[in-house]
């Protein structure tokens, strides 16, 4: 992970397609696994370029390939998360953490002390994964129209 440097987004980023394909490239094995399916479908390259108006978005860079994201989002008491995206390629190599460590640096410079996200029930995995970094489930929730637990929260609290 050593050529890995991250950048945060703004007007001067003008890669969105490559944002856009990285991100449905990472949620990619959830399709067919969710319901219902994931918001990362109905992104364009220009919802994201408008997202980061309204968010503080990151990218990890492994030379000039994208290979992550993350959108984090300010709330009253937390730091929302949401599409933290890493290619399937460069999984396992630490950039997930390291654009987490760096979510942490944002909620502390806005004053808050805990990250909070929502992982869909049926991905287990990611539950195990976020419990590792230290995340605890704190909610249980169901989308609109949905009479089942369709995703849960979970959040870090950051001391």
């Amino acid at each position: 992970m050593s050529d890995v440097t991250v950048q945060r987004l703004d007007d001067s980023f003008e890669c969105w397609d490559e944002l856009l394909a990285l991100i449905l490239s990472s949620f990619a094995y959830m399709n067919g696994r969710i319901d219902p399916p994931s918001s990362a479908l109905s992104l364009t390259p220009q919802s994201l370029k408008e997202k980061v108006r309204t968010e503080i978005g990151y990218v990890a860079l492994d030379g000039n390939q994208l290979a992550g994201c993350i959108f984090c989002r300010p709330e009253a008491e937390s730091l929302y998360i949401g599409k933290l995206a890493i290619l399937p390629s460069e999984q396992g190599k630490g950039i997930g953490r390291r654009l987490l460590a760096l979510a942490e640096a944002t909620a502390r410079e806005q004053g808050l002390d805990v990250l909070r996200l929502e992982t869909r029930i049926e991905l287990t995995g990611n539950h195990v994964t976020f419990a590792r970094w230290g995340f605890r489930k704190t909610a249980e929730n169901r989308h609109a129209g949905f009479d089942r637990t369709t995703s849960i929260e979970m959040r870090k609290a950051l001391i």
